[in-house]
């Protein structure tokens, strides 16, 4: 995602690779609005994006978190709701994601 290359962490569609430095984001389409009806496609489309930040520390993941939700704001993206913390016994790695509307032309 372009509008979160410029926060200082990678950004990975669905899943980082193993290994990955962290703090580290994923992100993946989780739905959104349909906006066409009977007269055809509309000019507009819409994605819910949901973007997740991991890393080994709370602190961590709250500031990188908050960067990227800075960043995507500043891009015009809608952040639906508030960040939802999360903790990955597997990995040890704590969580924090959020969903955001986007609006562009296809």
């Amino acid at each position: 995602m372009a509008a979160l290359a410029g926060i200082g962490v990678k950004a990975y569609p669905d899943v980082a690779p193993l290994g990955a430095t962290k703090p580290y984001i994923t992100y993946q389409a989780v739905g959104g609005q349909d906006v066409n009806d009977l007269s055809g496609p509309a000019d507009l489309e819409n994605q819910r994006m949901q973007i997740n930040a991991w890393s080994e520390t709370r602190a961590a993941t709250v500031a990188t978190m908050r960067a990227a939700r800075s960043a995507l704001a500043a891009a015009g993206a809608l952040p639906i709701g508030a960040p939802v913390s999360e903790y990955e016994q597997d990995t040890k790695l704590y969580g924090s994601r959020l969903d955001f509307s986007l609006w562009f032309k296809p």
